[in-house]
């Protein structure tokens, strides 16, 4: 059976619009080719049980895009993208493991290794300073330590966890709700186009297809897919990162949830997920000692050296917390003078100690 040919004809069914993931691998597991399907015509389909009547009509008209297909399939691999089916080598285990996984996916850079530990980092768009900050050094930590970040290259959370991995120099992988050539949103287009180069992306959306609501969800099912471990950052009560978490579970993947306080909305859904039995996240080493990574000072997470500090930037210090303060509190707090103060958190700010959230707002960095 020809590959090449296999591959063209899985690439034009995966365009017919009312055949999902679970159509499609019941139609080869019947049949056992994709070129036979595309002989088959819609009314026996319709016979076997597997289309409805509408479906079988519409089947049969789909058949005259094949060589528009063929011609679009090929002009993508001049890109360098590509099309990798489930029975190709290269087709991620973890996913082979799920539940309707997809019988393609595209490709733009690499897919996560196989024999290295991934975790995915999700949580809220809309989320706090503290939740991105959070995000980005749990994410740098873990690429310290040889784990794959995996997430959905959304704003916020997502975006952040992918940008810790980066600038510590890890691989990270994001996983589009659209077309492989889309980025959504366009805010993270530098990322994207970072990511293809240091991790990939990937989808299983065709081409130029837009970002859907609907499509959401089922991403979500590959971010935990490709994931030994699922990290909640920050969700709400009913958010869409509770939905891949609950589609890790039922993939067996470890979940981990970053604590919050109860009067917090972002952190609803976290302190839910805690109460229902998932890994309270303290910091990278409760995902490392999971993945049995711990093992040694190179594994071990740091705060920062403070021992350089002046006596003066020492106080100020102590009275920052990752919950940014207004500069009259952190005033008030310290008993510095106003011009001590601003002297004091510019050489922390200088030093990657302290980080100004908003005008006059300043936290610690981790």
């Amino acid at each position: 059976m020809d590959r090449h040919e296999e591959r063209e004809y899985l690439y034009w069914l995966c365009h017919v619009g009312f055949l999902g993931a679970v159509k499609i691998k019941k139609l080869h597991d019947y049949v056992e080719s994709y070129k036979r399907i595309y002989n088959i015509e819609g009314r026996q389909l319709e016979e076997l049980g597997i289309l409805n009547q509408k479906e079988a009509g519409l089947f049969d008209g789909y058949k005259k895009e094949l060589e528009k297909c063929r011609k679009e399939l090929e002009g993508l691999e001049k890109r360098g993208i590509l099309f990798i089916t489930s029975h190709d080598e290269e087709y991620p285990r973890r996913l082979l493991e799920i539940h309707g996984y997809p019988m393609g996916i595209f490709v733009k850079g690499k897919l996560p290794k196989e024999e290295r530990p991934s975790a995915a980092i999700i949580g809220a768009r809309s989320c706090t300073g503290y939740g991105k900050q959070m995000a980005a050094h749990i994410a740098g930590e873990l690429s310290r330590a040889g784990v794959q970040i995996i997430s959905g290259l959304a704003e916020g959370i997502d975006g952040a966890g992918h940008m810790g991995a980066l600038e510590t120099g890890g691989d990270t992988y994001g996983v589009l709700g659209c077309g492989i050539n889309i980025c959504y949103p366009r805010e993270n287009y530098g990322l994207y186009e970072r990511m293809a180069l240091q991790g990939g992306v990937l989808t299983e959306f065709m081409p130029k297809e837009a970002p859907k609501p609907f499509h959401f969800p089922m991403r979500n099912r590959i971010i935990s897919g490709l994931a030994d471990a699922v990290l909640v950052i920050e969700a709400r009560e009913k958010s869409g990162s509770l939905i891949t978490a609950n589609l890790g579970l039922e993939q067996g993947k470890e979940i981990f949830a970053l604590p919050g306080r109860v009067t917090d909305p972002l952190s609803a859904g976290c302190n839910r997920l805690i109460s229902e039995g998932a890994g309270v996240l303290l910091g990278p080493d409760s995902v490392l000692e999971y993945f049995q990574l711990q093992t040694g000072k190179i594994l071990r997470v740091h705060e920062k050296n403070k021992n350089g500090l002046a006596k003066k930037e020492k106080v100020l210090y102590s009275c920052l917390d990752l919950q940014p303060k207004n500069l009259e509190e952190i005033i008030t707090l310290s008993g510095l003078s106003v011009s001590d103060c601003m002297s004091a958190l510019l050489e922390l700010e200088w030093k990657g100690l302290a980080v100004q959230t908003s005008h006059q707002y300043y936290g610690k960095k981790l």
